[in-house]
């Protein structure tokens, strides 16, 4: 569960409050109710979360130091131009990116996407079978957003199920665009980081 805590130099600022899951401190704005740790990576945690003013689900993911390492800073950097350019039903939607306080000296990013509940690896390791109905649509959905994004020349270059998030509705969504590739003047795929 998400616990309140007192900001770390006791200034409290307006507009965000601040809450420990899973001894890590999330400093987010305050439209947002944390509600559970979901998801732990290299990249930092992500939180299920409220949004107050629409009452809408979201999750939250909090990239730890964002800019230690250049590659990792870079990858989020990608993510962040795709994604606000990106609106397809079968694409993780980026609902928010939460501003710092401090923005000249700020260490960790905030990004707010839509709230799924699991993602297909989860689905495949579990007991229950898939049936192929299941498998179709899922399948089905799949290509839907990949031709979308080839549609607009952007190569994901990460597919695996742990990147593919799923609801209760079997609704299947692509994420995680760090690695992703857009094309260049001549159609050409960039390769490099």
């Amino acid at each position: 569960m998400a616990t309140p805590v007192e900001p770390p130099n006791g200034i409290h600022y307006q507009g965000k409050h601040y809450y420990s899951m899973w001894r890590t401190l999330f400093e987010i704005d305050t439209k947002y109710v944390p509600i559970k740790p979901i998801g732990k990576g290299a990249y930092g945690i992500v939180c299920s979360s409220v949004n107050r003013e629409t009452d809408d689900k979201v999750a939250i993911k909090k990239i730890n130091n964002a800019f230690d390492n250049p590659v990792d800073a870079l990858r989020t950097l990608r993510e962040l131009k795709l994604l606000r350019h990106l609106r397809h039903e079968n694409v993780i939607a980026l609902k928010d990116v939460m501003m710092p306080i401090h923005r000249r000296s700020f260490k960790d990013v905030y990004l707010v996407y839509e709230l799924m509940d699991t993602d297909l690896h989860q689905i495949i390791k579990s007991p229950q079978a898939l049936s192929n109905d299941h498998c179709q649509y899922f399948l089905f959905q799949l290509l839907r957003g990949l031709k979308y994004l080839h549609s607009a020349n952007i190569l994901h270059r990460d597919l695996k199920p742990g990147n593919l998030l799923i609801n209760a509705n079997c609704d299947l969504k692509i994420c995680d665009f760090g690695l992703a590739r857009t094309s260049n003047a001549k159609g050409q795929f960039m390769t490099e980081y």
